[in-house]
């Protein structure tokens, strides 16, 4: 099987494990930024098998550069619709912040 039949190019910023909603930049996130092996990764992703996330590191060591690329765009988008949330932040995550403050202003105890 060549390593590429593992994913399913659906665009040029947008690469699944074949089969799952799993972009790649996800599992290369834990492996590149978090330092976990793969053993690690398949904690984390139930519906991916050992095979994918070895697969999926491959497909980076051989393409490095590209593949490079790819994560610093995402991670740059990442970034950028963070930063839109928080200067639009969604109605309920207002209420909720509001109601928090509430709380914290009565001395009420917020559990998690």
């Amino acid at each position: 099987m060549l390593i590429e039949e593992y994913f399913d190019f659906l665009a040029s910023d947008d690469i699944r494990v074949k089969g799952t909603r799993v972009g790649i930049e996800s599992i290369l996130y834990e492996y590149i930024y978090r330092q976990r092996s793969p053993e690690e990764i398949l904690k984390h992703f139930s519906t991916l098998t050992l095979d994918q996330i070895y697969a999926t590191i491959l497909y980076y060591l051989t393409n490095k550069e590209a593949v490079d690329k790819y994560i610093t765009d995402w991670l740059e988008w990442s970034h950028q619709q963070r930063k839109a949330q928080e200067l639009n932040p969604h109605p309920a995550s207002i209420r909720l912040q509001k109601i928090k403050m509430e709380r914290q202003k009565n001395g009420t105890k917020i559990s998690h």
